[in-house]
């Protein structure tokens, strides 16, 4: 070839460049598809259950709710009234008052609290009670442990016995055995749901737990996860984040730092490779859902507060400052979940109003979003609200699923519901007068069992195209998991989810093409 040709070329190649941007300018996020990094910064046993195998006495995490019952008498523990008084030992059967929540103070120091939040004690003398709502040395307790059975110790070497007459006492002074003993108690496990943060920081202890997390953190996402998205027409991702990023790199206890370096990386990768994000407030001081995604302690909801919402406000102000000016933020998620059953809607709407105004006041284009409360709760509260003027967004998470009426359901009925359910609620609130529509999360899984391939396609067909006509857009839940069907990578690899093309597609094919041509051209210039 002469050089004639490679003029040709070079023409050819200066065309494709033009073609690819103008493609991605074209776009210019109308609507988003994203992929949620769930259980990447903020930890989610289910979807890396392994993260929680090297604990020792695993099984009596923070949160864990357990019985006990005296092996002598063959009665239960009892906070009577549910706590703030007397402790029995004369129930035939476990309930509420009979359950106690586990504290983890060690892999075997532990503190018991009752339903209604104080702490078995053993300040009175040598009777066991419920009376304390903070708990101390009085309040942790050493357990024994030969399998299910217990001997409870205190910190002076006695232990903990029933007596005859029903009672509760801790002046059992010699070392028991593990026969019908009136020191030996048998533990029955009634819930062990919470595997989040604090479950994993407070039960490796803050050195193995740094060693864990920086390994996960660093290898379950990484910058080829960006690349595959930016591949199948996935133009944003939603990363939770929990509040301690903002005291990085030295969080209040158990929390362990170094999400904040990840964090920036992925504002990195996303330059790199043409994604936006949206950066989501997962876990807030105290917990806004009792859940082990919020890195609950143990299922209570403590966020309501005047002193935690402050907290979480200046978490959002942290959060605004450190990335108003990066290109690759798209929005600021203010809360995610906040239960309908616990947090009031007036505290809600009033914390939103004044996380609007600090992602204002480092930002006039960023999106701020506003998650409904999960439960029982109509998104259209929000819609009321006037929380802001400008670049407003709702958060709708679409499951079918966590619900009994789910179960019921078979794979049409699935497809169904979607279409006649999701979809007039989507539009209704596309035709308000207010916030964009976001389906923040939603998944292509369901309670349907032995599923074909082809019901799964067709359910997330049915999903993709609904969820499509949300103003502003969705995310799926989520880019990795355990459960291979929440699993986004997992899902388009094996064509479960089918997502149609896209100019981030087109951007990327047009790049290859002038990736050849310049090697073609190379070549030319050399002869």
């Amino acid at each position: 070839m002469g050089l004639p040709h490679a003029g040709v070329l070079i023409f050819g190649l200066l065309s494709v460049f033009q073609l690819s941007h103008s493609s991605s300018d074209k776009d210019d996020f109308t609507k988003v598809r994203a992929v949620n990094l769930g259980g990447w910064l903020v930890v989610e046993g289910w979807i890396k259950p392994s993260l929680f195998d090297g604990i020792p006495n695993g099984d009596m995490l923070d949160g864990v709710q357990v019985q006990l019952k005296s092996v002598a008498l063959q009665k239960y523990v009892s906070a009577v009234g549910g706590g703030g008084g007397n402790v029995a030992v004369d129930q035939d059967a476990a309930s509420t008052w009979e359950t106690f929540k586990l504290w983890r103070v060690s892999d075997s120091e532990f503190q018991f609290r009752c339903l209604n939040g104080q702490f078995l004690t053993a300040s009175n003398q040598d009777v066991i009670s419920a009376t304390t709502d903070s708990p101390g040395d009085s309040e942790t307790f050493y357990i024994e442990r030969n399998n299910s059975m217990l001997h409870i110790k205190l910190s002076n070497g006695s232990y903990l016995q029933v007596t005859n007459n029903n009672q509760l006492t801790s002046n059992y002074h010699s070392q028991p055995g593990w026969g019908d003993d009136m020191a030996t108690f048998q533990m029955t496990i009634a819930a062990n749901n919470l595997h989040g943060d604090y479950q994993l920081a407070n039960g490796y202890g803050p050195v193995q737990a740094k060693a864990v997390l920086t390994e996960h953190r660093k290898s379950f996402v990484t910058g080829n996860d960006f690349f595959l998205l930016s591949q199948n027409s996935i133009n944003a991702v939603r990363i939770p984040v929990g509040w301690w990023i903002a005291y990085d790199p030295d969080p209040p206890a158990p929390f362990i730092g170094g999400s904040l370096e990840y964090l920036d990386r992925a504002f990195y990768w996303a330059q790199v490779y043409g994604l936006k994000c949206i950066i989501d407030l997962h876990a807030a001081p105290g917990s806004q859902n009792g859940m082990e995604h919020s890195a609950s302690r143990d299922g209570s909801v403590d966020w309501p507060s005047e002193v935690n919402i402050q907290k979480t406000l200046d978490v959002i102000k942290f959060l605004a400052q450190r990335y108003a000016d990066d290109p690759s933020l798209l929005g600021i998620e203010l809360l995610n979940e906040p239960s309908a059953g616990a947090v009031p809607l007036d505290t809600l709407v009033s914390y939103y109003k004044k996380g609007y105004k600090i992602v204002r006041s480092y930002s006039e284009t960023a999106y701020v979003i506003f998650c409904q409360r999960i439960g029982n709760a109509d998104p259209m509260e929000l819609y009321q609200a006037d929380l802001g003027p400008t670049n407003t967004v709702v958060d709708l998470h679409y499951y079918n699923l966590f619900d009994p009426y789910y179960e019921k359901l078979n794979a049409t009925e699935n497809i169904q519901f979607v279409y006649e359910k999701r979809l007039p609620q989507v539009r209704a609130l596309n035709g308000a007068n207010g916030p964009l529509v976001f389906v923040g999360e939603w998944v292509n899984e369901w309670n349907v069992a032995n599923a074909s391939q082809i019901q799964y396609r067709s359910f997330g067909k049915a999903q993709l195209e609904v969820f499509g006509e949300a103003s502003f857009g969705w995310s799926y839940w989520t880019v990795r998991c355990n459960s291979v069907h929440w699993d986004y990578e997992w899902n388009v690899r094996n064509r479960y989810l089918i997502i149609g093309g896209s100019p981030l597609q087109r951007a990327s094919y047009t790049m290859l093409v002038a990736g050849c041509l310049m090697y073609l051209l190379l070549l030319t210039l050399i002869q």
